[in-house]
């Protein structure tokens, strides 16, 4: 039976290559963001391979557009067995320039979305046999960023959340983890200078993928990917 994945904050990207590792796989790939047109495109690409894909345009800062969201996956797939949370926004600003607004956005993009969308998805698998939540994070997950407030403030609370989660619902059958992405990721279009200093996101997109087919008795709660020229 095919595993039903919501993806929550999908762009050209990594985003895209977890999407896309996962309909290869033979899920069906719910796809929330924003821009109507761009998931329509992947979805329709999507259902081409072993999955398939659907669009669904969310504000993910919006708990009651969620909850929509998540009742049209319902609605076209069954209950979701597999949730990314990958969607952040913030201004690069430090303590003194950030604006209440911008420091706010940051959270609710982040952490905020994140909690809305996994009351969702848990309630899904705890009701079913289990299933898998990932969180995307970066190294201002676990290092403060100078010059980035609102970003570490959003990124510290979401690696929060996922151990707490990960403790309560470890028991119940949920595997909870958190990815620590330790550099530069390599952008769509692949004009970088040096190819060997960029994460990969369709190796990235592998390594999730590890994350959901991992047996029970050996989960990871956190996985720290980085290019092998990566200081650390």
């Amino acid at each position: 039976m095919a595993r039903t994945a919501v993806v929550a904050g999908v762009g050209p990207g990594l985003g895209e290559s977890i999407a896309r590792r996962f309909a290869d796989e033979g899920c069906q790939v719910a796809l929330f963001a924003r821009s109507k047109s761009y998931l329509d495109d992947l979805a329709a690409e999507l259902d081409e391979t072993a999955g398939a894909g659907l669009a669904v345009p969310t504000d993910l800062t919006d708990p009651d557009a969620i909850a929509a969201g998540f009742a049209a996956v319902r609605d076209a797939f069954g209950p979701v067995d597999i949730l990314v949370n990958h969607a952040s926004a913030a201004s690069w600003d430090g303590l003194t320039d950030i604006a209440a607004e911008s420091f706010d956005r940051a959270l609710a993009v982040g952490p905020k979305a994140a909690l809305h969308c996994s009351q969702e998805a848990v309630g899904d698998m705890l009701d079913g046999e289990g299933g898998t939540v990932i969180f995307t994070g970066a190294t201002t997950s676990v290092r403060g960023r100078e010059g980035a407030v609102g970003f570490s403030a959003a990124k510290f609370a979401c690696r929060g959340m996922a151990e707490s989660m990960a403790r309560e619902l470890g028991p119940e059958g949920v595997h909870v983890a958190h990815v620590v992405l330790d550099g530069m990721i390599r952008p769509p279009d692949g004009e970088v200078e040096n190819d060997a200093d960029y994460l990969d996101p369709d190796a990235i997109a592998d390594s999730y993928w590890h994350l959901i087919e991992q047996d029970r008795g050996a989960w990871t709660l956190e996985l720290d990917l980085r290019p092998h020229t990566e200081n650390f």
